[in-house]
């Protein structure tokens, strides 16, 4: 994303999240525990905006979105949301949903890794959010759940049909996608849908360990590596090497990889600036 900004300035005070930042690791926590955390229309917009701000600021390295309470999220607020979509016209709804596929698409596209930190529920919205993350850290108390046939809606919303088979395959996205059931931790786990599994309650601070190290590594490495995998999910092998190669020739003229160079002959740990 483009580092260039007009006459916005960033963001002082949001409102519908939690945020900190602490030595490139910025914290984002969903924090509505009296409704598990259930999204409103400023909670997306938000999250979209945020994702944005981060993006062109280039001070963020990771990035650990986390829910506050007795779970992660529990999707889109029944009233606040569901409620009010009955109300409005097509040319509204239509707004309404393409807000919701610019958050995932924000969370995929920023240049930072973003880890989800899971326990409790991570239902509808919350389940696609920690879909979208490049990272899933969870303890044994998390239950996903794609529920949004459960509500008379297509469950390939906000892009869980394109990003869920390619993280569990074709067979077991079908089912929790048309069926709507909870996946609970070990299953989570076995078909490939939680990154690392923790101790209960530690899931937060295994996000931040991972955050860490990520943060203190190689950010430029980390960010190539974060968009090749996104932008070659539908590219012929062709295509997909020749960009491999487009992006290590510029790596190879960054600061970064001499660094690393300089850093092997001295025998000492390398010093990432992320340039």
């Amino acid at each position: 994303m483009s580092p260039f900004t007009g006459s916005a300035a960033p963001t002082a005070d949001w409102k519908h999240l939690r945020v900190e930042i602490t030595d490139g690791v910025a914290t984002v926590t969903l924090a509505r525990p009296e409704k598990l955390n259930a999204l409103t229309f400023g909670a997306y917009a938000d999250l979209r905006d945020l994702l944005a701000e981060l993006s062109r600021e280039k001070t963020v390295r990771a990035l650990v979105l986390a829910g506050e309470g007795r779970g992660f999220c529990s999707g889109g607020d029944v009233d606040e949301i569901i409620g009010a979509t009955l109300a409005m016209d097509t040319a509204q709804l239509l707004d309404f949903n393409r807000m919701t596929g610019q958050v995932v698409r924000a969370v995929r596209e920023c240049p930072f890794p973003v880890i989800a930190a899971l326990h409790g529920v991570a239902a509808g919205a919350g389940a696609v959010l920690a879909l979208a993350a490049d990272f899933r850290v969870a303890d044994p108390t998390v239950r996903f759940a794609f529920l949004f046939t459960r509500v008379g809606l297509s469950g390939g919303d906000m892009g869980a049909a394109y990003l869920l088979p390619r993280v569990v395959g074709l067979g077991h996205a079908t089912r929790l996608l048309m069926l709507g059931d909870q996946v609970r931790a070990p299953e989570a786990e076995r078909i490939g849908l939680i990154s690392e599994l923790t101790d209960e309650g530690g899931a937060n601070a295994a996000a931040h360990r991972l955050a860490r190290r990520l943060a203190e590594g190689p950010a430029l490495a980390h960010a190539q590596t974060k968009a090749l995998l996104t932008s070659e999910l539908d590219m012929p092998l062709s295509a997909a090497v020749e960009l491999d190669a487009s992006t290590q020739a510029l790596l190879m003229n960054s600061e970064d990889y001499a660094e690393f160079h300089q850093a092997f002959k001295e025998k000492r740990t390398p010093t990432w600036q992320g340039r």
